[in-house]
């Protein structure tokens, strides 16, 4: 398409807008994952004395990184707006979120509306793609604990397994509470017309705006974590009277992402700013744990159900620019979540000024040493 003399300078603008967010985001991770990993090195000595502590600092640093992730699409425009129930409320519980998967968006997004939920983003767990191991976060994500999982039938099998032994061995030990789960296994665009196979093939219905779940990862999740009575019932919350002094695994939080025209945001996108201002709205149903089926195939008729009710939530919104209110109630509230830019700035500032520190120490130790 030819640009018009018009357009040129509104082009060129985003061009050099675009150059020089990518600039500072470079600085920004040089800076920031830098400082971080020499904390927690300096840190190892209280690691040993006192492990509870160690990870409650370094799971402030984390919330801190991913803040600063949340940064980028903050100052770009990319806000988002919440529904249906206040996860708040269950901030200080362990939890599941199963979330819908449209693009890499979904990830910094979740990073933006999660930072004022208290410690969760601390305290949490993610479950991605292995290809993310490699990117300039990687390094982050291994010393905080998350789990890199590798798709494909032939590696399923032996990923569950070290799913189960990575929660066995950081879950609990690490202070962990909440898990972030994408049960559809990849992006909607990559698996919808799989799905849709399966779909025909075992008569379930046919989705579009999702993709149907695997069953896998939550089954181990699940299993691992979630607290039984002497029954051997789940020992979960209940959604009326929450009990802090439960244990294990409470609540499983359904998480519907959606985007304006069905468009999702990329982290090209989140990281450049080329795009004008999104509003992404997300949704929340919270489920106890002890509602929650644990053998096989009723849990996945359970995670059926759930996106299939996740396929009407999207159809509704991209209709009418809305989700639906909730059973009982003429319309659904909306929530607008907002970040303090006096917190953004004095996390950035500290990034940067520990860097400065950082390499003012080594460029010492090199002139001292040598």
């Amino acid at each position: 398409m030819a640009v018009t003399l018009e357009e040129a300078p509104w082009l060129g603008w985003i061009l050099v807008k675009a150059l020089m967010r990518f600039a500072f985001m470079v600085a920004n991770n040089l800076v920031a994952i830098s400082s971080y990993i020499c904390y927690v090195i300096v840190l190892q000595p209280l690691r040993l004395l006192d492990s509870k502590r160690f990870w409650y600092i370094e799971g402030i640093m984390y919330k801190w990184l991913l803040g600063m992730v949340a940064s980028w699409g903050w100052y770009a425009g990319y806000t988002v707006m919440e529904w249906g129930e206040d996860i708040k409320a269950i901030s200080k519980d362990e939890a599941v979120m199963l979330v819908n998967h449209q693009a890499t968006g979904d990830v910094c997004t979740l990073m933006m509306c999660l930072q004022d939920k208290g410690l969760v983003v601390a305290q949490m767990m993610w479950l991605m793609d292995h290809i993310f191991k490699y990117t300039n976060f990687g390094i982050v994500s291994l010393i905080h604990g998350d789990f890199f999982i590798r798709q494909g039938k032939s590696h399923r099998d032996q990923q569950l397994l070290l799913l189960k032994k990575h929660l066995e061995n950081n879950y609990r030990s690490r202070d962990r509470k909440w898990i972030v789960l994408f049960p559809e296994g990849g992006f909607l665009r990559k698996r919808r017309e799989t799905s849709q196979a399966f779909a025909k093939k075992n008569n379930l219905p046919f989705l579009t705006h999702v993709t149907l779940p695997r069953i896998g990862a939550t089954k181990i999740i699940l299993s691992a974590l979630v607290a039984r009575q002497e029954n051997g019932s789940p020992a979960g919350g209940d959604a009326k009277q929450l009990d802090s002094r439960s244990k294990g695994l409470q609540w499983i939080i359904d998480t519907t992402i959606a985007y304006p025209k069905a468009e999702p945001i990329d982290i090209q996108t989140w990281i450049l700013g080329y795009r004008k201002p999104v509003v992404t709205h997300v949704h929340y149903r919270i489920f106890p744990i002890k509602d929650i089926p644990l053998e096989t195939d009723n849990l996945a008729d359970w995670l059926y159900q759930r996106f299939i009710e996740k396929e009407d939530l999207l159809s509704h919104f991209y209709e009418t620019g809305a989700f639906p209110p909730p059973k009982g109630h003429e319309e659904a509230v909306s929530r607008e979540m907002t970040l303090s830019n006096m917190w953004l700035f004095l996390i950035q500032s500290f990034a940067f000024l520990s860097g400065y520190m950082w390499y003012s120490i080594f460029q010492y130790f090199y002139h001292c040493l040598f």
